[in-house]
């Protein structure tokens, strides 16, 4: 072989090699809680995985490792997934927080993605979706259709997003029922039916005729139908599950967030921060309205809908009032999101005392 062919040889595989390396596709790695098919929390960020993977085709190839427990085991999968290739890592727990901030200072090529939490990296950056907007929304509904004006809440974790949307849901309620109070009963895991199920009874029994949650699974609007009672699903429609109970539900679609985060990497323009993302930008909305609400309330939801996306109307828009009176938000001001991302206490309405103080 001649030294000028032999070049000429060496020069096309070159180029081929960088070729074949340009076109490899995009690695984005989720982690979830729970199971996929949990019906909700999980299931619809699962859904969004695969319509981002079907909307960019060869451009990107995910994976996903689901039933993933807080702390050290979640650090040890993201290190799996790091090691697989992984050029984007999405976290979908609170509890992932630390272990993620950890990642992302040692592998600063990789773009951390945390879902509700609240600390960044310079290659780490924290989206919350404002589903305190579908609790409001629910919570019209709670309002118009209970018979006990006692609307009982299972709750998770108590961190600040759980108590945000405790409060709007009975916000939303008082909005066409002044008379709501609302009983919470706290479980204290994201993922357990048979206790989500106990809690949801135990509210029943003390007087609660709708129910909702901020838990993972369909179980809540199961118990409720069960007992002759209404409730709502929330994160993934759940009339399939309790078709009987259910009011409507309070869903987040995250697939226009992904598609944002995953073509800002594709195109090199991804920054750390924070993001919000609600009604305004179709990420949340509360479908599926049981045939027997008012026309009434429908229209209410309309109206409230359509003021959200506009901007027009804002849940957390003084006077608001926390347990013992005290004005939390002034009136006509509008609660900045750092407050809402704090939030540790009450509205007036809701009974007991708030785990966040």
């Amino acid at each position: 072989m001649s030294l000028i062919r032999f070049i000429m040889m060496a020069a096309i595989l070159s180029v081929t090699t960088m070729t074949a390396s340009a076109a490899d596709p995009l690695k984005v790695a989720f982690v979830y809680s729970a199971p996929i098919g949990d019906g909700g929390w999980n299931f619809a960020h699962e859904k969004a995985r695969r319509e981002v993977q079907a909307k960019f085709g060869n451009k990107i190839k995910t994976m996903y490792v689901e039933t993933v427990a807080d702390g050290a085991d979640s650090e040890r999968v993201m290190r799996d997934l790091i090691s697989q290739g992984a050029n984007v890592l999405v976290g979908t727990s609170f509890g992932y927080m630390g272990p993620m901030l950890n990642l992302s200072g040692e592998h600063s090529a990789v773009k951390f993605e945390h879902v509700s939490g609240y600390k960044t990296s310079p290659n780490m950056r924290v989206v919350n979706s404002r589903i305190y907007e579908g609790y409001y929304l629910a919570g019209i509904v709670a309002g118009s259709m209970t018979k006990s004006n006692i609307l009982g809440f299972v709750g998770a974790v108590p961190v600040p997003e759980v108590i945000r949307n405790i409060n709007s849901f009975t916000l939303g309620a008082q909005s066409v029922n002044p008379k709501i109070t609302t009983k919470v009963v706290w479980i204290n895991e994201w993922f357990n039916p048979p206790k989500e199920t106990d809690a949801a009874n135990s509210l029943i029994n003390s007087g609660a005729d709708v129910l909702m949650q901020n838990t993972a699974s369909a179980a809540v609007p199961q118990a409720a139908e069960q007992r002759g009672k209404r409730a709502f699903g929330v994160y993934s429609d759940m009339a399939a599950y309790a078709p009987k109970a259910v009011l409507g539900s309070a869903i987040i679609n995250w697939t226009p967030y992904y598609t944002h985060a995953i073509q800002q990497v594709l195109d090199g323009s991804w920054k750390t921060g924070a993001s919000l993302w609600g009604v305004k930008q179709d990420s949340i909305d509360l479908v599926g309205i049981a045939q027997d609400v008012p026309a009434s309330t429908k229209a209410r939801l309309i109206e409230v809908k359509s003021g959200l996306k506009s901007g027009a109307f804002s849940v957390w828009k003084g006077p608001i009032l926390d347990q013992a009176g005290k004005e939390m938000v002034a009136r006509d001001k509008d609660a900045a999101d750092a407050f809402l991302e704090a939030m540790n206490i009450y509205v007036k309405g809701v009974e007991g005392k708030s785990p966040g103080k």
